[in-house]
């Protein structure tokens, strides 16, 4: 006779409690099912199981950005595992009777709700780079005939550029074109263009990638360079998220600096400070490395501190000083410029940058240097950032405007907005950024629009305020806008807002035919990035 073997209790208590866990699980997804959108119920199981529509995720910090003034609450959030899930998302939207819009949201750093997707789902890359799942950073090299030995790094979209900075400085490299703040995504300022004191020589971040791997409105994965589906390549280049989500990006490296001349020198003359700035871009000599590596400007007034956050640089032995230069003068300019060495050109920096800036008509006696690490100079936000953040005065709201007005206008923006409406209104309270850049730098044929002259300057109001007053700021940069569009100062908005077509339509110019014709190859639905409103106008 043969033994039979009967399960043991433990066996039944198992499957019971596998069955209530199973009862459970089906019946949370059975009421998320119940309220899920229309425009969602075509999404297929996997890419269902990594949404999220509870009111937890929803509220948090996919509705709102670092500006602090829009809030747009989305119809779910999508955490994906892998580029391919946000693809077939994409797809599925594309596909679907009524499409979703859908919104990549890396570190929310815009200030107008440009990453929000209101009726849409927002894709968390930042959930994505923290479980990674993504290309990561890798740096690699190979042999271009055309450009000969040749260093990159495929990073992909969702990777802060503090990362890409260490991963590339293990091997002696890094890239040449970086923004002032590097806690933001690789994908989100190739989105825009990427820009900060280093452009006038090197260009915008966009003019450094070599490659990308694109997921376009359709929901396709498209591999694309200036010469293989180069459309896309230019289209999605400062393109605004329009065109495709960026999932890897091949960025140009060369031999990283050790250390920085980072020099600072007060004007009260905007004439003069404006020449200095315009002879120093124009020397840009890289093979001969002669030439500055970054140069920026900025306004002191009584309404801000003479150090910010941006950077604690004048000893506080001078405060009084130059406050009082500033009382003198209701407005300095402080020009404020860097070189980089290593141990080779050690020894000849100090007599390159007196040869660079001699001759220039900045105050005398008002001179400051500094000596620092190149990743100390390039991550010299960061320290203001974490002081601000423990005063509970990051999250505020920021009512930012910022613009590229032509060389031969910048003088009449001085007189009129620097001179008049700021200090009239008498509220600017954070840093104000002045600084040219060489037209010649940037590609015409990607989607970012800057004014039509060989030289135009940056001016950044890099507002922060409190929650009950930011609308004056915003009100002053209504003004600013007004005066500009009276005066005739063809300005360009960065990071640009804009609530109709016909401003959109400005804006881009030249550009809007070819920015249209991009929209209806890539994403013809209108599916990506409704936040930026080109597109998709919301009230």
């Amino acid at each position: 006779m043969v033994a039979h073997k009967h399960p043991s209790p433990t066996y039944f208590i198992l499957l019971l409690i596998t069955i209530t866990r199973l009862i459970s699980t089906v019946g949370k997804t059975s009421q998320w099912k119940a309220v899920l959108p229309a425009e969602l119920a075509g999404v297929d199981q996997d890419v269902f199981d990594k949404l999220r529509g509870d009111s937890e995720a929803l509220q948090g910090r996919v509705s709102k950005d670092y500006g602090n003034m829009a809030r747009e609450v989305p119809l779910a959030v999508f955490h994906p595992a892998s580029a391919n899930d946000i693809a077939r998302l994409i797809k599925a939207s594309y596909k679907g009777a009524v499409p979703f819009k859908v919104a990549a949201r890396g570190q929310g750093h815009s200030t107008r709700g440009q990453a929000m997707a209101r009726g849409g789902v927002v894709v968390d890359m930042a959930g994505f780079r923290e479980r990674g799942s993504g290309v990561g950073i890798k740096v690699s090299n190979t042999v271009d005939p055309s450009v000969g030995y040749f260093h990159y790094a495929d990073v992909g979209g969702e990777q802060l550029w503090i990362d890409v900075l260490h991963a590339t400085l293990e091997h002696g490299l890094a890239p040449l074109s970086w923004t002032d703040y590097l806690y933001l995504t690789v994908g989100g300022t190739l989105s825009n263009a990427g820009i900060s004191g280093q452009t006038f020589r090197y260009g915008p971040q966009i003019s450094t990638v070599r490659e990308m791997d694109v997921i376009t409105g359709k929901g396709e994965t498209v591999t694309c360079s200036s010469q293989t589906n180069s459309e896309l390549f230019h289209g999605v280049l400062g393109g605004l998220g329009q065109f495709g989500i960026i999932t890897r990006a091949r960025i140009a490296l060369a031999p990283a600096p050790k250390r920085v001349k980072w020099v600072r020198l007060l004007y009260n003359d905007f004439s003069g400070f404006t020449k200095d700035q315009e002879q120093l871009i124009s020397i840009t000599g890289r093979k001969q490395n002669i030439g500055l590596d970054y140069v920026e400007g900025s306004l002191l007034m009584h309404q801000g501190p003479i150090n910010n956050w941006r950077s604690s640089f004048f000893p506080l032995a001078d405060h009084a000083r130059i406050i009082s230069l500033v009382t003198k003068h209701s407005v300095l300019y402080c020009l404020e410029v860097a070189k980089y060495y290593d141990g080779q050109s050690e020894n000849n920096v100090d007599k390159e940058l007196q040869v660079l800036l001699q001759g220039l008509s900045y105050i005398p006696g008002f001179y400051y240097e500094k000596d620092v690490s190149y990743v100390e100079f390039l991550n010299r936000v960061r320290s203001g950032e974490l002081k601000l953040q423990s005063q509970g005065l990051w999250d505020v709201p920021h009512p930012w405007l910022n613009l590229f007005i032509p060389k031969s206008q910048i003088t009449d923006f001085d007189s009129g907005v620097f001179k008049d409406i700021i200090l009239k209104r008498n509220i600017t309270t954070g840093p104000v950024l002045v600084y040219p850049m060489n037209r010649n730098k940037w590609d015409n044929r990607m989607s970012a629009s800057i004014p039509d002259e060989d030289i135009f300057y940056t001016v950044g109001f890099l507002h922060s305020s409190g929650f009950d007053n930011w609308k004056a700021y915003d009100t002053q940069n209504k003004e600013i806008l007004q005066f500009c569009n009276d005066a005739g100062i063809k300005i360009k908005q960065y990071l640009p807002h804009y609530r109709t077509q016909e401003e959109w339509t400005n804006h881009f110019g030249p550009k809007w035919r070819t920015f249209v014709e991009r929209k209806q190859q890539f994403d013809p639905r209108m599916i990506l990035s409704p936040g930026q409103r080109i597109f998709n106008n919301l009230n």
